[in-house]
């Protein structure tokens, strides 16, 4: 990409970088709760205004010492937090964050954004994790804005009529795969292509929007 194109995502929403992250969890509680696993998607614009899914991280990560995990939980995502091969593929909850946010802050600057936005499908329970484990692992470096989010639950809701990410992202003529569901790379990035149809039918029916505030 050329410079002048990756100036583009600096001025569709007033300087913030939007990265799709979805999490794998022991449970829904971010303070006592384990962070399993982590996957990001980044997005890149076009001079239309049209969006695409750019780059992936993607992180197993092993429980912090003393975290619950709820069997419940582990059944939906169908995680074994102790099974030897991902025991030897998974990172502490440390370096995971931390290289999720040296991944983000690199594509930040490329861009020529000044703060990343978190995108996700039910965004919070996603932000508090990954916040959570920061406070924990007391990482200050946090690019993600503190409050300001995009849910395609919502963005779903209005364009498609679907809440559900397997329905919504049906409704948008994305493929589905069951088998795949719960991982988090494979939600994160399903989750960019359904953010990234909704932004284009928005762009292609009222034409691209661009903030002035970055230019």
């Amino acid at each position: 990409m050329t410079d002048n194109e990756l100036k583009l995502m600096s001025r569709r929403f007033r300087g913030y970088y939007p990265v799709v992250v979805d999490v794998e969890t022991g449970g829904f509680d971010s303070k006592k709760d384990a962070l399993l696993e982590i996957g990001a998607v980044t997005l890149k614009i076009d001079e239309n205004g049209l969006m695409t899914p750019h780059n992936e991280y993607h992180c197993h990560i092993n429980p912090f010492e003393g975290a619950n995990m709820d069997p419940a939980s582990l059944e939906v995502n169908g995680i074994d937090p102790h099974h030897p091969f991902r025991v030897a593929a998974a990172k502490d909850e440390e370096t995971g964050v931390r290289e999720l946010f040296r991944f983000i802050q690199k594509e930040m600057k490329q861009h020529k954004c000044k703060r990343a936005i978190m995108i996700g499908h039910n965004t919070v329970l996603d932000r508090d994790f990954i916040f959570a484990a920061a406070e924990r692992c007391k990482i200050s470096r946090n690019p993600f804005h503190p409050f300001s989010m995009f849910d395609t639950v919502s963005l779903a809701g209005l364009a498609y009529g679907q809440t559900v990410l397997s329905r919504a992202a049906q409704a948008a003529g994305l493929p589905w795969d069951s088998n795949e569901a719960h991982s988090a790379l494979y939600d994160a990035s399903q989750t960019a292509k359904l953010f990234c149809a909704i932004n284009n039918r928005w762009s292609e029916t009222a034409g691209p929007v661009w903030s002035d505030e970055n230019k």
